[in-house]
């Protein structure tokens, strides 16, 4: 199992939760991003750049996405194509998206963007906070924890973060 990143638009704090939980399981992550970026030198965290374009980043990750990996993202119609390829994706909020709730979560983004695309001022989410980053902390824990390379070599212990 890997886990992919949807890395132009993840918060830096997800980032770093997740190089620490990269560390912690010996689970491999790859940053995919049309931007340069800097990782940690690990041999658990790897970064692709992509060209620039629309999509570009979220298409190399559904082409090398295999069944069961996790992506990290926020976006709605990337998080679809996960799920439709067999993956699981994972907001930086800490939403697990699943099959039951990607479909109503796909139509309200496509309801928004009407909305937006006809002048009406929809805001935006809001920032990003403390509960937010616990609830992915606690989300990527769960997940991770079967996955964990190196669980059977320590005693199981609660996330640094």
């Amino acid at each position: 199992m890997k886990v992919w990143v949807d890395a132009d638009a993840c918060p830096v704090v997800i980032k770093e939760i997740l190089y620490k939980a990269a560390e912690r399981t010996g689970v491999q992550i790859t940053l995919v991003a049309n931007q340069p970026m800097q990782i940690p030198a690990s041999s658990c965290v790897s970064f692709i750049q992509v060209g620039s374009g629309a999509d570009v980043a979220d298409r190399e990750i559904v082409k090398r996405l295999e069944a069961g990996d996790l992506v990290i993202t926020a976006d709605i119609p990337l998080a679809a194509d996960v799920i439709a390829e067999g993956g699981h994706a994972l907001n930086p909020r800490g939403e697990l998206y699943t099959i039951d709730t990607i479909g109503s979560r796909l139509s309200m983004r496509n309801f928004m963007d009407t909305l937006r695309a006809d002048g009406i001022d929809t805001g935006g989410p809001a920032a990003l906070n403390k509960g937010d980053r616990q609830a992915f902390a606690n989300q990527l824990d769960t997940f991770l924890s079967p996955h964990s390379r190196k669980s059977s070599r320590r005693k199981s212990s609660p996330p640094p973060w």
